[in-house]
């Protein structure tokens, strides 16, 4: 079975919801200012479809892992595949990114991993399936959903033994930077991370 879009009936089905504390989400980012950023490009995998209306009528999205693995995973190994040896080489440079962690107040987001997501309709493609067309879907479909959750927790593709979280920008007010972001190679537990994926800085 292939992924399908959302059923005409979305908006009344009731979302499965968890709240979450700020504090356990954490986000690998180029820049070490503007955080979190909500992006609107429409390159991501669930960001807002709407690309036709103009930027200021389009909601933001925000990517986060609970884990550093997870957030490693899905910004740094995003685009890179394991070389023939169950490896990657990755120039320093590449390394040369900041780590967030948040404080703030609990956000409300929607669960769309496992038996939560079957009964909405969907499955696991939800997290790998490209293009992006029908994830981006589901996610404009979650957003102006009833219940208005500040977003939605998915298995991740590139550690899927985890879950991410996807933030709208609605959830924007209930964020704050916790303390000053880390260079990643200067974090504690980064040399774990570049173990459990066999990276070897060059």
């Amino acid at each position: 079975m292939s992924l399908k879009p959302p059923s005409p009936e979305f908006s009344s089905l009731v979302l499965p919801v968890v709240k979450i504390e700020p504090s356990g989400l954490i986000r690998i980012s180029w820049k070490d200012t503007d955080e979190p950023r909500f992006g609107k490009t429409g390159k991501n995998r669930f960001d807002d479809p709407r690309r036709h209306l103009p930027e200021d009528a389009r909601y933001g999205a925000s990517y986060f892992g609970f884990t550093l693995a997870c957030a490693f995973a899905e910004t740094v190994l995003h685009d890179r595949t394991a070389d023939p040896k169950g490896g990657f080489e990755i120039p320093r440079d590449q390394l040369n990114r900041w780590v967030f962690r948040f404080d703030g107040s609990p956000l409300t987001v929607a669960v769309l991993t496992g038996s939560h997501l079957k009964r909405l309709g969907g499955e696991g493609a939800l997290s790998t399936i490209v293009p992006y067309d029908l994830p981006q879907q589901w996610s404009l479909a979650v957003h102006e959903h009833p219940a208005a959750v500040d977003g939605f927790a998915y298995v991740s593709r590139h550690l899927n033994t985890e879950q991410a979280i996807v933030l709208f920008d609605r959830a924007k007010t209930k964020l704050k930077v916790a303390g000053s972001p880390e260079k990643f190679q200067q974090v504690d537990g980064h040399l774990a991370v570049l173990w459990e994926f066999g990276v070897t800085p060059y």
